[in-house]
C-alpha cells in the first residue's frame, strides 16, 4: 500500500522514514481518535466509566457505527483545516459542545439534543442560567481543560496535512456519506439493519441511549422533513371534508344566537398544583383560587407534550388544534415549519368580529412568535418591551402585570376581544431564592434543603399566579361585558436536576423517565385547567384532554360553530380524548403506548387533516371554505349579553 503523501514535516536525510512513520500515525489517528471520541461523548452523557462501559460492551456494532459517523465528521474536519491536532482539538471541542447539551437537556427537561435545536439562535442561550451549579461547572471545565490540552500538542507535533487533492476527494466522501447517513439513504438502511439498529422515535430519551448520541442525532436528522401520509389525496380530503361540513351544521343548529363574550386564554408559565406533591404538606393553600374553581366551574387536566419546558409547543396545540404528536420528537413547529398563514384561533376570532390579541411578558422573538402570532393572524402582539413600567418579580414581569394588561386590551376595543395571553414570572430554574429568604408558604415534608428550596420558590411563584387569575375575575364579575376566561399551565416545573422534587416527594419513583408506568408518564404530563365566566354555564369535569383537543372543547362550551378542522377535533377527542407521543387515553380512561387499532383509522384522518393544513395543498379549505360565527352576528361587531343581569 503506498503510503499518504503528508505535508509539513522536516526535511532531513531519513525524509522518507519520517513521512512512513507519520503516515502510519496519521492511519492510527484516524482509526483511534473517533473511538476515545465516541466513548468521551458517552461518558458526557451517561456521566459514569460504569454505565459508559456496559453501553459499549453490550453494543458493541452500535458502538462501531457511532465511531464510524464521529470517523467521518473527524476526517471532513482534518480535510477544511489541514492540521491533524487542530482538528482533533476542533472535533472533540464541537462533539463534547453537543454532548453537554444533551447531557442538560435530558436532566433539565428529559429530551436530548435534537438537530433542530441547532436553529434556536437566542433562544438556546435561555439554557445557560439552568448550568451554573458547581457541579455542572465542574463537568463543563473538566471537558475544556481536556480540549485545551489536545490543543497544546500542536506545539510538539508537526502540521501532519494530507496532499490538497487528498483532502479534496476524502472530504467528499465524507459529505456523501454523513448526507446518506442523514436521509437514511438505501445502503445506509441495509447497514443499519445489519447492526440491529432499532430507532426509538416515539422515546427519544431512550433512543438517544440505546443507539449513542451520534447514530441518534444522525438519525433525526431525516425527521426535519415531516413525511406524507400514505392515505393523503385530494379525493380524501374532499370525503372528509364533505363528512366535516355535516358536523358543522350540525353544530350550527345548536349553537346560542347572539352571545359573543370575550374570550381570554391564559397560559401560565409552568403552572401546576404542587399540592399533588404525597409527603408533602404547606403552610397554607398556594393556589387557593383554583381550588375554589375546581369546585365551582368547569375544570380538569390537560395532557402536556411538554415537560420543564418548550411553552411555544403548547401554544401550538392550543391555537391550531394540532398534535405534536405527529410531528418529530422534540420539534419545534415555531421555529422549523410556521413560516405562512395558518388557520389559528386568533383568525378564528378574527373573522367573527373579534380583535384577536397576543400578549406575552418576555421578548418577543422568543419561539420566533413575532412572526408566527401574524401568520397565526393576531391583530396585535404585546411583548415585554410594550410594557410601562410594569412590576418584577425576580427576574420577570410579574404576572399580575399580565392580567392588568389584559383588562386594558378588552376596555379598549369596542369589538369583543379574544386574546391569548402568556406569563413568564414562574419560569425556572427555581434555586435562585428570587423572591428572598421570606416565602409567605412554607413547604415541610420528605425533601432535603435543597429540594424545600426549589419547591418553596416555585409555590410562591405559583401562589402569585393564583392571585393573578383573581385580579381578573374581580374586574370581570364587575363588567357587564359577557366574559369567559380559560387559566392553565403549559407544563409541569423542572424543580430541580432528574425530576429532583418528584423523586423525593414520592410523586414519581424513579428520575429514569424511561422506567416510568404509563401512570407515572401522564401525571408528569398533566397540568389542571379551569374556566371561569360571569354569565351562566354548567359545570364539567374533564379528568383529561389533550391540549390540542382544548379549543374545540371551549368552543363547544361556548355554543359556538367550529371550524372544519375543529369539528374533527371534537369528535376525535369523544373517543380518544389524550393523546401525545407515547401515551394514548381513551374515552374509558384507559391507557396505551400507542394509538389502539380501535381507533388507528380516525388518528390517522386527524394526521392527513394536520399534514394538508401544514405541509399539503389545503384540500380541506378548498371543500369546505372560510368558517362563519353561529348564529346571527352584529354587523357593527357589538356585543351581546346572555342574560339581562350580565350573568
Amino acid at each position: 500500500m503506498r503510503p499518504l503523501d503528508v505535508q509539513g514535516q522536516p526535511k532531513s536525510s531519513r525524509s522518507k522514514l519520517a513521512r512512513m512513520g507519520w503516515n502510519s500515525f496519521i492511519v492510527a489517528a484516524m482509526i483511534g481518535i473517533p473511538l476515545l471520541l465516541v466513548f468521551g461523548m458517552e461518558l458526557i452523557g451517561r456521566g459514569t466509566v460504569h454505565e459508559t462501559w456496559t453501553w459499549l460492551t453490550a453494543n458493541w456494532k452500535l458502538f462501531e457505527l457511532n465511531a464510524l459517523i464521529v470517523f467521518l465528521v473527524f476526517v471532513l474536519i482534518y480535510c477544511i483545516i489541514g492540521s491533524l491536532v487542530l482538528s482533533v482539538g476542533i472535533s472533540a471541542l464541537l462533539l463534547s459542545i453537543v454532548s453537554l447539551i444533551s447531557y442538560f437537556k435530558v436532566k433539565l427537561i428529559g429530551e436530548p439534543f435534537f438537530p433542530w435545536d441547532i436553529f434556536l439562535n437566542k433562544e438556546s442561550m435561555n439554557i445557560l442560567p439552568l448550568v451554573t451549579t458547581r457541579t455542572a461547572l465542574v463537568r463543563i471545565g473538566l471537558v475544556f481543560a481536556i480540549v485545551a490540552v489536545i490543543f497544546l500538542f500542536r506545539l510538539w507535533v508537526p502540521r501532519l496535512s494530507l496532499r490538497p487533492v487528498t483532502r479534496v476527494v476524502l472530504g467528499a466522501l465524507c459529505i456523501f456519506a454523513l448526507y446518506s447517513f442523514g436521509v437514511r439513504a438505501p445502503w445506509v438502511g441495509t447497514l443499519l439493519d445489519r447492526a440491529g439498529v432499532n430507532e426509538i422515535v416515539w422515546n427519544q430519551q431512550e433512543n438517544y441511549g440505546t443507539n449513542g448520541l451520534s447514530l441518534a442525532f444522525t438519525m433525526n436528522v431525516k425527521n426535519t422533513i415531516v413525511p406524507k401520509p400514505p392515505g393523503y389525496s385530494e379525493p380524501t380530503m374532499a370525503s372528509l371534508a364533505e363528512s366535516l361540513n355535516d358536523m358543522v351544521g350540525t353544530s350550527t343548529a345548536n349553537a346560542a344566537s347572539g352571545v359573543k363574550p370575550n374570550v381570554i386564554f391564559i397560559m401560565n408559565e409552568a403552572f401546576w398544583d404542587p399540592t399533588l406533591l404525597p409527603n408533602v404538606t404547606f403552610s397554607e393553600d398556594p393556589v387557593p383560587t383554583v381550588h375554589r374553581l375546581q369546585q365551582e366551574s368547569t375544570s380538569g387536566y390537560l395532557l402536556s407534550p411538554q415537560f420543564g419546558g418548550g411553552t411555544s409547543n403548547v401554544e401550538f396545540e392550543v391555537l391550531t388544534g394540532q398534535s405534536m404528536s405527529f410531528l418529530p420528537a422534540g420539534s419545534v413547529p415555531y421555529q422549523q415549519y410556521i413560516s405562512k398563514p395558518i388557520p389559528s384561533m386568533a383568525s378564528y376570532f378574527k373573522g367573527l368580529g373579534y380583535k384577536s390579541a397576543a400578549i406575552h411578558s418576555y421578548e418577543g422573538w422568543f419561539w420566533n412568535r413575532e412572526n408566527v402570532y401574524k401568520h397565526m393572524g393576531f391583530d396585535s402582539f404585546l411583548s415585554k418591551d410594550g410594557f410601562q413600567n410594569p412590576e418584577y418579580r425576580g427576574d420577570f414581569i410579574a404576572d399580575d402585570e399580565v392580567s392588568k394588561s389584559i383588562i386594558k386590551e378588552v376596555e379598549s376595543n369596542d369589538n369583543p376581544t379574544f386574546i391569548y395571553a402568556v406569563t413568564m414570572q414562574n419560569h425556572g430554574p427555581y434555586d435562585d431564592h428570587r423572591y428572598g429568604s421570606d416565602n409567605p408558604v412554607k413547604v415541610q415534608g420528605s425533601l432535603d434543603d435543597t429540594a424545600r428550596d426549589t419547591l418553596e420558590t416555585y409555590v410562591h411563584g405559583a401562589r402569585d399566579a393564583d392571585r393573578s387569575l383573581q385580579l381578573l375575575i374581580d374586574h370581570f364579575e364587575k363588567s357587564g361585558e359577557p366574559t369567559v376566561v380559560v387559566f392553565y399551565g403549559d407544563h409541569l416545573p423542572m424543580l430541580g436536576y432528574d425530576y429532583d422534587v418528584y423523586v423525593q416527594s414520592g410523586f414519581i419513583p424513579t428520575a429514569k423517565s424511561d422506567q416510568w408506568s404509563l401512570e407515572e408518564l401522564k401525571k408528569m404530563h398533566s397540568v389542571p385547567f379551569v374556566m371561569w365566566s360571569n354569565f351562566d354555564m354548567a359545570k364539567e369535569q374533564v379528568p383529561v384532554l389533550s391540549n390540542s383537543f382544548l379549543s374545540a372543547y371551549v368552543l363547544d362550551r361556548l355554543q359556538m360553530e367550529k371550524p372544519a378542522a375543529l369539528a374533527y377535533n371534537a369528535e376525535l377527542s369523544k373517543k380518544i380524548p389524550g393523546l401525545l407521543r407515547n401515551l394514548v387515553i381513551d374515552s374509558d380512561g384507559q391507557m396505551h403506548a400507542s394509538v389502539p387499532a380501535s381507533a388507528a383509522a380516525d388518528v390517522e384522518k386527524y394526521r392527513e387533516l394536520q399534514y394538508d393544513e401544514m405541509f399539503g395543498k389545503q384540500y380541506l379549505a378548498k371543500y369546505t371554505g372560510a368558517p362563519s360565527a353561529a348564529g346571527a352576528a352584529d354587523p357593527q361587531g357589538g356585543r351581546a349579553v346572555p342574560n339581562a343581569d350580565g350573568h
